[in-house]
């Protein structure tokens, strides 16, 4: 567990001493806040719920920024095969990396709260609706997370990760459209892979369990399927 901790706080270090990182706070700071100052002048209520939605389409561009160079930057300056090597196991190294994603994450998360704070000042904020809103966000960022560190562990050219994972999360975004373009049996066992509707319920103030398990599972996934390409990196 050491090592895993160890290569979480290298990767911090690297995305704090990286512009990437700061290019993809700035670009999300103000996307969402020109939408929320157009959503809130236009409709003069005091509500979260548009905001965080359109935080998630934000999310499709920012997420690729913040994970593009976490294995391809590695693989290509040719110090994989130090990590490969070194004590820790492919699966820690994921895992730190994957760990570091998420402090981002959190970190994202909490400094949007600044809108909700700004919009308690002319009015009630529904609470369970705020919370479970910002837990939703979290999760489905999460997820897209794990998406961007899979497509960072297939190749060595960063801007190619970050297409990658663009097209991979825009895909599984397109799941709902896709479901509603199909009709019968096929709809709804589609729109189950969806990774935004899963958010509808908690944005409602309603905590979805089964919503819950999906991300935690999807996020699985995804660390798992890194792993595996690593393994397969590594005995070529």
């Amino acid at each position: 567990m050491r090592r895993v901790w160890a290569i979480c706080r290298k990767e911090l270090q690297m995305y704090f001493y990286s512009p990437v990182a700061y290019v993809a706070f700035a670009f999300f700071f103000l996307i969402t806040g020109y939408f929320f100052s157009v959503d809130f002048l236009s409709s003069q209520v005091v509500d979260v719920r548009p905001l965080y939605g359109n935080m998630m389409l934000v999310f499709l561009f920012v997420i690729p920024l913040l994970t593009m160079r976490l294995v391809s930057d590695e693989l290509r300056q040719g110090t994989d095969e130090l990590l490969f090597t070194s004590p820790a196991s492919i699966g820690e190294i994921i895992i730190g990396k994957y760990l570091a994603t998420i402090v981002v994450m959190l970190l994202l998360t909490v400094c949007t709260l600044l809108y909700p704070l700004i919009l308690s000042k002319y009015g009630t904020l529904d609470q369970p609706v705020l919370w479970l809103s910002v837990l939703s966000i979290f999760l489905l960022g999460a997820a897209m997370m794990a998406v961007g560190l899979f497509a960072s562990s297939l190749t060595a050219h960063q801007m190619v990760s970050g297409i990658v994972g663009f097209v991979l999360i825009l895909l599984l975004w397109l799941v709902d459209w896709l479901g509603e373009s199909v009709f019968g049996k096929a709809k709804e066992w589609i729109s189950l892979f969806s990774i935004v509707s899963r958010t509808n319920n908690f944005q409602k103030g309603i905590f979805d369990i089964a919503a819950l398990v999906f991300y935690i599972t999807f996020i699985l996934m995804f660390v798992v399927l890194s792993i595996n390409v690593l393994e397969r990196k590594r005995w070529r």
